[in-house]
């Protein structure tokens, strides 16, 4: 019974330190919350043994980029059945198609709200689903 109230633990990766601030205060109070400034140290984090619930994943980061991470990501096979979500303030169609496309979890358009980031995290959590859903 204890694992019930166990926080679900979710990795934010983003290069920028405000965005991350505003998301890990947002979700802190549900979930465990980990942060990555970059794909390398999500990936390292990861390698290191931290198996999240779902991970918030950038695209526009320098050196590699959230697609980039996704695929490295999803290559381990022990986060196949982890729902990855794109986190981005690139909002255009194709992006979206690609996201979908490739199976993320979700499409979240910065800047969000708490009660809308929450209850997408959440349904993350409970689908493990692969439908992209546009903001």
């Amino acid at each position: 019974m204890a694992d019930k109230n166990k926080k679900k633990r979710i990795l934010l990766v983003d290069d920028d330190k405000t965005h991350l601030a505003i998301a890990e205060n947002m979700l802190k109070a549900e979930y465990e919350i980990n942060t990555a400034g970059s794909g390398q140290e999500a990936l390292e984090k990861i390698y290191s043994g931290l198996l999240p619930n779902a991970i918030l994943l950038d695209i526009l980061m320098p050196d590699m980029d959230g697609w980039e991470t996704y695929n490295r990501l999803k290559a381990i096979t022990l986060l196949n059945d982890i729902p990855v979500a794109f986190f981005s303030s690139v909002d255009e169609n194709s992006q979206i198609a690609l996201a979908e496309k490739i199976g993320a979890a979700d499409f979240i358009t910065k800047p969000f709200n708490k009660a809308d980031l929450l209850n997408r995290v959440k349904k993350m959590l409970e689908q493990r689903g692969r439908a992209v859903k546009k903001s």
